[in-house]
């Protein structure tokens, strides 16, 4: 059964983290954002094993190109129990951003505490902030559910412009529908 993202948080100041990313690299987030000073960002959780997730990943590339041209950069994590779907792990999170081009970092959130701090529940789930770090987009990519759709109108990039050039956005926003993340057990 999918499960769907809440409506958005009012005043949700994006948490800080520092993750692994697939190509060597460690991020954090904070000290990224202040030091490029973007309009915009997006915190994104994915996975590999989802079919949701699958369905859109050549458009969610498409759509990470056209972001990262305006400026807007991506930060892409897994989240899930990589023991109980292996086809989530870091050597397999390290084939899929390779073999998709990934535009944005792809980065393992082991601990899964990043995804407990954001409130995400499930693959996709897209977190769109302003340059103050408030979130002001909690939707879908687009219509595309569990079928890829060439083309068409993707909301997250409209919305996450939008918030690159005004700071907020005040339409409608559709929940993001996936898997749930994979939560180790206690």
């Amino acid at each position: 059964m999918p499960t769907e993202t809440p409506e958005l948080f009012k005043d949700f100041s994006a948490p800080s983290l520092v993750l692994p990313g697939v190509d060597g690299s460690s991020v954090d987030l904070y000290e990224s954002i202040n030091r490029h000073q973007p309009k915009a960002f997006l915190v994104m959780f994915i996975c590999n094993h989802c079919p949701y997730v699958k369905a859109i990943l050549t458009k969610l590339v498409i759509e990470g190109q056209k972001l990262s041209k305006a400026g807007i950069p991506i930060f892409a994590i897994c989240s899930n129990d990589a023991e109980e779907y292996p086809e989530d792990s870091f050597e397999n999170m390290k084939l899929i951003a390779a073999r998709y081009k990934f535009p944005f970092p792809y980065l393992r959130d082991e601990t899964q505490k990043v995804a407990k701090d954001f409130g995400a529940v499930c693959t996709p789930d897209f977190f769109g902030f302003n340059s103050h770090k408030i979130l002001k987009y909690r939707g879908r990519l687009d219509d595309s559910g569990k079928i890829y759709k060439e083309g068409g109108k993707s909301e997250l990039t409209e919305a996450m412009i939008e918030i690159a050039q005004t700071g907020t956005y005040k339409k409608p926003q559709i929940p993001s529908i996936g898997c749930s993340i994979k939560w180790k057990n206690p």
